[in-house]
């Protein structure tokens, strides 16, 4: 009798599976933890009693086309109802696509440091997964275009990006999509919109409006404190929107989650008091980062990137930082084993992590 155990398809064991960010520090009861870019200031009140509401009706499926949800993403962002898709969170948004549209021997192309929910599931679709060069840890519009192919069928960018905390501007986004052969799909994730000011960023919403190969992605994880209920959508062009359906699991946004997702949409105060929130503390901790001696650079997200000299000297903070009981991102895994990536927290996190790292700086030994 044949013995041997149930494999799973070529290239499924390959795949580095994603690892979020550390949430514990053996012997620590209560670490400050800024590793996962989540809103320093929680969810709206409003979406908590709404969660609370919603538990009398856990016996019944939500609904299946988020339809209420639907109605208020499209009046809040001007767009139009029917092209909206919805996802466990923006990743399913992409595994969605990727699915759609990638054969074995198709590629998808992104940047080297981009967001790894892009790389697993094209990988699990046995496509190929080329990584543009970021020499300044910034997408290069002219690297991402030397990569495609005639089988390239995605292009990925994160604007603002994770974890460099980089962005493009409409005119470059607009060369791309202008470059593009118009059977690629240009997938633009915009999760940590709402916490740009720089004059030199836009939404592509209104260049995706009038294009037939452009999907841009939201997320409620990030400004609305969301994490927890995994609710994403895109907007995307109908006849994509009709290939996704079809693949679509039913009921794939959980009832709460979609009542939740609503009423933070319909919080202004909250959104306007947690943009507020990083907009204050953000520049802060660039500052006195930068005043430490260390390299920062200036960020679009709820986070900051921090380049030590080398991997050795980050993982040394790392550790350090750890043994002061604050969690950080070493984010070896996106190509940037030099740096970690600190999440803006509430005003003492931020300054507990301030005065850890101040400690640590004073014993590293100067350039020469």
């Amino acid at each position: 009798m044949d013995t041997t155990a149930p494999a799973p398809k070529a290239g499924i064991l390959d795949i580095a599976a994603y690892v979020g960010g550390k949430s514990k520090i053996e012997g620590v009861a209560e670490p400050i933890k800024l590793s996962s870019n989540e809103n320093a200031l929680g969810c709206s009140a409003k979406a908590i009693e709404a969660f609370e509401a919603a538990k009398a009706k856990l016996f019944r499926y939500p609904d299946g086309h988020a339809n209420a949800l639907r109605e208020v993403v499209a009046a809040y962002h001007g767009l139009e109802a029917e092209r909206l898709v919805f996802g466990n969170g923006s990743d399913e948004v992409f595994a969605f696509l990727n699915q759609a549209w990638l054969e074995a021997g198709d590629n998808i192309v992104t940047g080297e440091h981009g967001f790894l929910a892009y790389r697993i599931s094209a990988l699990a679709c046995q496509a190929e997964v080329k990584l543009a060069p970021e020499p300044d840890q910034r997408v290069e519009i002219d690297a991402l275009l030397d990569l495609v192919d005639d089988r390239t069928k995605i292009v990925y960018i994160s604007n603002p990006a994770n974890p460099t905390g980089t962005w493009n501007t409409p005119e470059e986004i607009a060369e791309l999509r202008a470059r593009l052969a118009p059977h690629i799909l240009l997938v633009i994730d915009e999760a940590y919109a709402e916490f740009v000011d720089e004059p030199s960023w836009a939404s592509a919403f209104d260049m995706a409006k009038d294009a037939d190969n452009i999907i841009v992605t939201r997320t409620f994880s990030k400004i609305h404190g969301l994490a927890g209920l995994r609710v994403g959508f895109g907007y995307c062009p109908t006849p994509v929107v009709a290939a996704l359906e079809r693949i679509r699991l039913p009921f794939n946004v959980n009832l709460p989650a979609q009542a939740a997702a609503i009423a933070a949409l319909q919080d202004a105060a909250h959104i306007e008091a947690s943009r507020q929130h990083v907009l204050t503390w953000r520049p802060r901790l660039v500052q006195e980062i930068r005043a430490m001696g260390l390299d920062v650079r200036n960020s679009a997200g709820n986070f900051v990137l921090i380049h030590f000299r080398d991997g050795d000297e980050a993982a040394r903070a790392n550790e350090f930082l750890m043994s002061k009981g604050l969690i950080v991102r070493h984010v070896a895994n996106y190509g940037l084993p030099q740096a970690l990536r600190v999440t803006v927290g509430k005003d003492h996190e931020n300054r507990a992590f301030l005065d850890a790292l101040t400690e640590f700086a004073k014993g590293l030994k100067p350039e020469v």
